[in-house]
């Protein structure tokens, strides 16, 4: 089955059981939405008859009194409403009013004058300080003769004297609910042919698009000269422009030639120094000679194999575009530990640190690489703090952001480093040895910002030194 047709069919499948879903849902709310819309109503009209009613219930003239009167006038009023494409012809509230007892001392349809409505739940409910309201059979045989009752109760300043209900038959509510299922139905109907005519019309644009990719990436595969396609789509445009940018990379494997020459010259230096320290200690030399070219092989060994672990692991991080599995990160705690980890190495150079952190500020990332981040920023954060000196890291929130600093008393950054310190084997030398490190840690931390939605600058510090900014997204 070609793919055309398989989407189509699925997308068929998805609008024909969402639209019925929807179509489900909305019919089935009608109902209820009309019916509580009519209790609303019914909610207000039976407050006002109740302040109307509340002189002659207290003065006990309920049923030959003004209100009494007007009731009747209301029941014989002529009355002709077109409301939209309905006519109606008769006023069909009924209202009666009960004493405290809720014995009904007022009908308007002179059925229940007398009667005991004390258990009735429009009646009952309201003389418990409730809202009373019920819904009951006028025919216990004619599950359509259902009247919605709704009280309200009758005061005397602050006591309760009485209760007005009114009642509306529900069954005169029906042709107005059919009237909108029907419409709904209608409106369904139109929509869900538009839906797959707007399908069959995408489908035919995407397997068409789909198509022209296809016939360039063989062209690719070939060998021949071809060149992307020109798609209206945004998206199918930039994946073609993806697809001759990926052919241009794999012709020209900049990508990697560039990583296997920076290697291989940043390799150079360690190996030619292991490689003239062996020769040496094949010749006879001195005791503290001997230990002296030693030591100096596993120096340069240990950097090369530091130099190789720092590499691969930014490389990964590279070819990272979101967070395996992020969690909430305290970095008041994170930085303590981070510190904790280089007590010894703080101890034998006699610098302290200090930190000042908010707390309860986190971060929504993965801690081992926020970890290697910050122990990266001070690790060269020690290595260009003077012996007995300080370094200073804080972490606050600013906006929507977390901002950690990390900052040393050493002799700065000079200008010509500036714009520079961020790009991969870039390294100054240090203070103490003249040596250079591999010049990974800050392209690493960079890659660590980003992937976090971050960002990092180095710069020197007012008063003297240099100081990192790490910032991320607050939670």
């Amino acid at each position: 089955m070609k793919l055309s047709v398989r989407l189509f069919l699925g997308y068929f499948f998805l609008v024909a059981v969402a639209g019925q879903l929807v179509l489900l849902l909305v019919v089935r709310q009608i109902s209820p939405g009309v019916r509580t819309a009519l209790e609303a109503s019914l909610v207000d009209t039976a407050n006002l008859l109740a302040e109307l009613a509340a002189p002659d219930l207290r003065a006990g003239r309920i049923g030959d009194g003004a209100f009494a009167a007007a009731i009747q006038r209301y029941a014989t009023r002529p009355i002709a409403a077109d409301i939209f494409h309905f006519s109606k012809r008769s006023l069909d509230y009924r209202v009666y009013v009960t004493d405290a007892q809720g014995i009904v001392v007022f009908d308007s349809a002179h059925q229940a004058l007398g009667a005991n409505y004390s258990r009735w739940n429009d009646v009952y409910l309201t003389l418990q300080g409730r809202y009373g309201a019920r819904s009951s059979l006028a025919d216990p045989g004619d599950n359509a003769s259902s009247v919605l009752h709704v009280a309200a109760p009758v005061r005397d300043g602050g006591r309760l004297i009485g209760v007005v209900t009114v009642a509306y038959p529900s069954a005169l509510l029906q042709p107005v609910i059919e009237d909108s299922e029907a419409a709904v139905r209608r409106g369904a109907f139109w929509l869900f042919g538009a839906a797959l005519a707007f399908g069959a019309l995408f489908t035919w644009r995407l397997t068409r698009s789909i198509d022209l990719l296809v016939g360039f990436a063989r062209a690719v595969a070939s060998g021949g000269k071809a060149t992307p396609p020109k798609l209206r789509s945004a998206e199918m445009a930039t994946l073609a422009q993806a697809l001759e940018t990926m052919r241009e990379a794999l012709e020209g494997k900049q990508y990697a030639e560039r990583y296997v020459q920076t290697l291989t010259h940043e390799m150079k230096s360690p190996l030619a120094a292991i490689r003239g320290a062996a020769e040496l200690l094949e010749e006879p030399l001195p005791e503290s000679d001997r230990h002296r070219f030693a030591a100096n092989v596993r120096e340069q060994a240990e950097r090369l194999d530091q130099l190789i672990e720092r590499m691969l692991g930014l490389a990964a991080l590279e070819h990272r575009q979101a967070l395996s599995d992020p969690a909430p990160v305290d970095l008041a705690e994170l930085l303590r530990t981070v510190v904790e980890d280089k007590t010894a190495q703080f101890a034998r150079s006699g610098v302290r640190v200090e930190i000042e952190a908010e707390p309860a500020l986190s971060v929504l990332g993965e801690g081992f690489l926020l970890r290697q981040a910050f122990a990266n920023l001070l690790d060269n954060a020690l290595a260009f703090s003077p012996p007995g000196g300080r370094i200073e890291i804080g972490a606050e929130r600013r906006g929507e952001e977390a901002v950690v600093r990390i900052r040393d008393h050493g002799p700065g950054i000079p200008d010509y480093a500036t714009g520079r310190l961020f790009e991969r084997f870039y390294s100054l030398p240090r203070p103490d040895t003249g040596r250079k490190s591999t010049g990974l840690g800050l392209a690493f931390v960079r890659e660590v910002a980003l992937l976090h939605r971050g960002h990092v600058a180095v710069g020197n510090a007012e008063g003297g030194g240099a100081e990192a900014v790490l910032a991320l997204p607050a939670m």
